[in-house]
C-alpha cells in the first residue's frame, strides 16, 4: 500500500489566513453570546411567563434577537465576505 496519495492531499491543505478566522468566528461566537445571556437573564425571555404580556413584548426577546443575527450573519452574509476575500487574494 502506498502512502503517497495521502502525503500529496495533505501537502494540498489550504491555510486560513486571520481575517478569514476572525470572520468565520463571529457567527458562532454572537449565538454563543446570545444563549449565555438567554442562560444567565432567563427573566428577559417573556415565554417563560407572558402572563399580561401583549405580543410586543413577547416578541422583542433581545437574547433571541442576538442569536438570530448570528444565524443570519453565518449563513446569508460569511458567504459573500468569504468569497470576496478569496477574489481578493488572485
Amino acid at each position: 500500500m502506498s502512502t503517497q496519495l495521502a502525503t500529496e492531499v495533505l501537502r494540498t491543505r489550504v491555510r486560513c489566513s486571520a481575517r478569514v478566522r476572525v470572520l468565520s468566528g463571529l457567527g458562532p461566537s454572537t449565538i454563543v453570546a446570545g444563549g449565555v445571556w438567554a442562560a444567565l437573564q432567563p427573566y428577559r425571555l417573556t415565554l417563560l411567563h407572558p402572563h399580561g404580556q401583549g405580543f410586543w413584548w413577547l416578541f422583542a426577546e433581545p437574547p433571541l434577537f442576538v442569536v438570530a443575527v448570528g444565524l443570519l450573519f453565518h449563513f446569508l452574509v460569511l458567504p459573500g465576505l468569504l468569497a470576496d476575500l478569496e477574489r481578493g487574494k488572485g
